[in-house]
C-alpha cells in the first residue's frame, strides 16, 4: 500500500472516531459543566498521552516545533472541544452536524495557508459542493433556532480547521501520535485550574451516559482519533484527505440510527451517496 493510501486508510479510521464526538459531547454536558468536560477530557488524554511518550521513549520536539505545538493545543485541544461543549448547552448535535460539514473547507484553507499546499480549482469546487450538500441536509432535518449556538459552532469550526492544518504540517517530522501527545501534555498546565474551579458540587446526580461520553471523548475523540488523523493527513494530504470530514455527519447520523433507533429515510441515503462522489472527486484533484 503506497503512502497515499495509507493516509486514506488512515484519515477515514479518524473520520469514524470522530463521528462520535458531538454525541458523546452532547451526552457529557448533562451531567458536567463544559468548562469541566473540556478540562477533564483533556486532562485524561493528556495523562495517557504523556504515558505513551515515556514507555515509548519518544523524541522531545525541536525548539521550532513548540509554537506548531501551542496551535494544536489551543486549537484542537482546548477550543474546539471548549466551544462545542457550550454550543451544545443551545443546540441539539443534529443542527451541530451542519458546521461539520464546513470543517474540510476550513481544513483545506489552512492547509494552503500554512502547509503550502495547492489544490486544483476543480478540488474546490468539488469540496464547495459537498459542502454545501452536507449543511443544507443537516439544516433540512433540525427545527432549531439559529443563536449562540450557531456562532461558537462556526468559531469552533475555525479553529479545527487551523488545529488539522497544523497538526498536518507537523506530523510529516514529528509523526502523527507523537504531535497529539505532545500537544495534549502541554496543554495539561492549562487545565490543572478549570478542573478544581468548574468541579461539580455533586457526583451522585451524573447519570451513566455523561460518564460514557465523557469517557469516549478523552480517549477516542481526544487522543486516539488524533493519532490515525494526523497520520492520514500527514500522509495522504491536507486538502485531499481533510475531504472524508463529509463523511461524518453521516456516520453520527447512522450512530443515532443505530443507538437511539431514530429513522434514516432515503434522502439521507441519496445525499450520503453524493457526497461520497464529492469526496472521490476532490480526491482526484487534491493535487
Amino acid at each position: 500500500m503506497d503512502r497515499t493510501r495509507q493516509g486514506w486508510v488512515c484519515g477515514f479510521i479518524g473520520v469514524v472516531i470522530f463521528s462520535g464526538s458531538l454525541p458523546a459531547t452532547r451526552a457529557a454536558v448533562a451531567g458536567f459543566d463544559p468548562l469541566f468536560l473540556t478540562a477533564a477530557r483533556a486532562g485524561l488524554a493528556g495523562t495517557l498521552a504523556a504515558l505513551l511518550l515515556i514507555g515509548f521513549r519518544a523524541k522531545a520536539p525541536a525548539r521550532d516545533d513548540f509554537g506548531s505545538l501551542a496551535i494544536i493545543a489551543a486549537t484542537v485541544v482546548i477550543g474546539f472541544p471548549l466551544l462545542t461543549a457550550f454550543a451544545l448547552q443551545h443546540m441539539p448535535s443534529a443542527r451541530s452536524i451542519v458546521f461539520i460539514g464546513l470543517l474540510p473547507l476550513a481544513t483545506a484553507l489552512f492547509g494552503a495557508l500554512r502547509g503550502g499546499e495547492r489544490p486544483r480549482a476543480a478540488f474546490w469546487a468539488f469540496a464547495g459542493v459537498g459542502g454545501a450538500l452536507v449543511a443544507g441536509f443537516a439544516l433540512a432535518q433540525s427545527n432549531a433556532t439559529a443563536g449562540i449556538g450557531d456562532a461558537l459552532m462556526l468559531i469552533a469550526v475555525i479553529l479545527c480547521g487551523l488545529g488539522y492544518a497544523e497538526g498536518a504540517v507537523l506530523a510529516r517530522r514529528l509523526g502523527g501520535w507523537q504531535v497529539i501527545c505532545w500537544a495534549l501534555v502541554l496543554a495539561l498546565p492549562a487545565m490543572a485550574i478549570p478542573t478544581f474551579t468548574a468541579w461539580p458540587p455533586r457526583w451522585d446526580g451524573i447519570g451513566a451516559a455523561a460518564w460514557i461520553g465523557l469517557g469516549y471523548v478523552s480517549l477516542f475523540s481526544m487522543l486516539i482519533g488524533f493519532i490515525f488523523w494526523y497520520r492520514g493527513l500527514a500522509l495522504g494530504g491536507t486538502a485531499g484527505v481533510g475531504q472524508l470530514q463529509l463523511l461524518q455527519p453521516f456516520f453520527a447520523f447512522a450512530l443515532a440510527a443505530g443507538l437511539l433507533h431514530e429513522s434514516v429515510g432515503w434522502p439521507m441515503i441519496a445525499v450520503a451517496t453524493a457526497v461520497i462522489g464529492c469526496v472521490v472527486g476532490a480526491r482526484r484533484f487534491a493535487t
